[in-house]
């Protein structure tokens, strides 16, 4: 039986969601990339709502970039959630990289959260 690549990441999102938990002061940053954008949103997994999405599709980010699905545009990206993020008045979250693997843009997303003052 051939194994398909999101059946493994779904797996190993699973494994990671196992010891990850958002709470409502500290809430889980989950992270979704496909080919050109990245998503991500802020959940309270006590009360199953989302507290804050933003994506890469987001009209005021599309206005500052015009390429998409680079390790620049990521890093761009994470400033932005960053300042979105503390607007909305978070500060501590819960890094959830959703079964990708920390290295590329992903990597460079959360550190470019980190620069943006959000702590995980």
């Amino acid at each position: 039986m051939k194994v398909v690549r999101t059946n493994q990441r779904l797996k190993r999102h699973l494994r990671i969601r196992k010891k990850l938990v958002g709470t409502p002061e500290r809430p889980r940053l989950s992270v979704y990339r496909s080919n050109l954008n990245l998503n991500i949103q802020l959940v309270d997994d006590f009360s199953e709502k989302t507290l804050f999405s933003v994506s890469t599709l987001n009209p005021d980010f599309r206005q500052q970039v015009k390429k998409r699905g680079n390790l620049e545009v990521s890093k761009q990206f994470g400033k932005f959630a960053a300042e979105a993020m503390k607007k909305k008045g978070f500060q501590k979250v819960t890094f959830d990289r959703g079964g990708f693997l920390y290295h590329g843009r992903v990597k460079v997303l959360a550190d470019a959260i980190r620069e943006g003052g959000i702590e995980f």
